[in-house]
C-alpha cells in the first residue's frame, strides 16, 4: 500500500497503514521531481539522481576490480604450480649421495664436495677415524648443521691439537680421542651409517680412491677401537 512518491491514506476498508517509504527508485525520483517544486526539493532531487547515475558506475568498477583480483589469484596459482614443477625437476636431477663413489686421481674438488655433502646431511653425529688429520679436516667438519656432535679419533699430533684448540674457542666443539693403536683404514660415521674411506679425509681425491657405505653398524667399528 506504499507508493514510490507518497504514502497511502490509511483506512480499514483498504487495509493499509500510513508509513514513510523506505527508498526511491530512479523512476520514483523522476516522478517526485514533477510533484515537488520547491528549491530545496529540486536540489535534493538532483543529488539523488546523481547518486542513482553514479551507482552503476561504482558497481561496474568494483566488478572489474574483483575480476582483476580473481585473475591475479588464478595467475598466482598457475605460477605456484610451475615453480613446484621446476623444484621437482631440480630435485629429480640433483646428484644424490651414492652408497659407493669412486674418484680418479686429481678429482680433489669433486671428492671434497662429495664429503662436504655427507657432512651437511648429518642430523645427530659425525665420527671420523683417521690416523692423519689437519686443519683441513676441521674446515670440513665446520660445515655440519647446528647441534650435530663431531668426534675425531686420530693419532697424537701437536700441531693438530693446537689447531683444534683454536677452532674450539670460536666454533662448536669437535671432540678429540686419541687412537690407542695405529689403524690402516679410515672410517666416517654419519648418524647410523658408516663409510670406508679409501684415503685420509685431508687427502681425499688427490689419488684414486673410493668411499663405500658398509653394511656393518658404526658401533661395531667403534667398539673395535677400544
Amino acid at each position: 500500500m506504499r507508493s514510490q512518491i507518497v504514502t497511502s491514506k490509511s483506512s480499514e476498508r483498504r487495509g493499509g497503514t500510513q508509513k514513510q517509504p523506505f527508498a526511491f527508485t530512479r523512476n520514483g525520483v523522476a516522478m517526485l521531481s514533477s510533484v515537488l517544486k520547491s528549491e530545496i526539493a529540486v536540489g535534493v532531487n538532483i543529488r539523488i539522481m546523481r547518486a542513482f547515475t553514479a551507482m552503476p558506475q561504482i558497481v561496474n568498477h568494483n566488478a572489474q576490480l574483483l575480476q582483476r583480483i580473481f585473475n591475479i589469484e588464478q595467475h598466482q596459482q598457475e605460477t605456484d604450480g610451475k615453480i613446484e614443477a621446476i623444484l621437482g625437476k631440480i630435485e629429480e636431477f640433483s646428484p644424490k649421495l651414492l652408497s659407493e663413489q669412486i674418484f680418479k686421481t686429481g678429482c680433489v674438488w669433486d671428492a671434497w664436495a662429495y664429503v662436504s655433502e655427507m657432512v651437511r646431511s648429518a642430523k645427530q653425529r659425525i665420527v671420523l677415524i683417521d690416523n692423519f688429520v689437519d686443519d683441513r679436516v676441521l674446515t670440513m667438519l665446520s660445515k655440519r648443521s647446528k647441534n650435530v656432535k663431531a668426534t675425531i679419533h686420530t693419532r697424537y699430533n701437536e700441531q693438530f691439537l693446537s689447531d683444534l684448540k683454536k677452532h674450539n674457542t670460536q666454533y662448536p666443539i669437535i671432540e678429540y680421542i686419541q687412537l690407542p693403536h695405529r689403524n690402516h683404514d679410515r672410517f666416517l660415521v654419519i648418524d647410523d651409517k658408516i663409510y670406508l674411506l679409501g684415503a685420509s679425509l685431508k687427502d681425499i681425491g688427490t689419488g684414486l680412491c673410493a668411499i663405500t657405505e658398509m653394511e656393518s653398524s658404526p658401533e661395531t667399528v667403534l667398539e673395535l677401537l677400544k
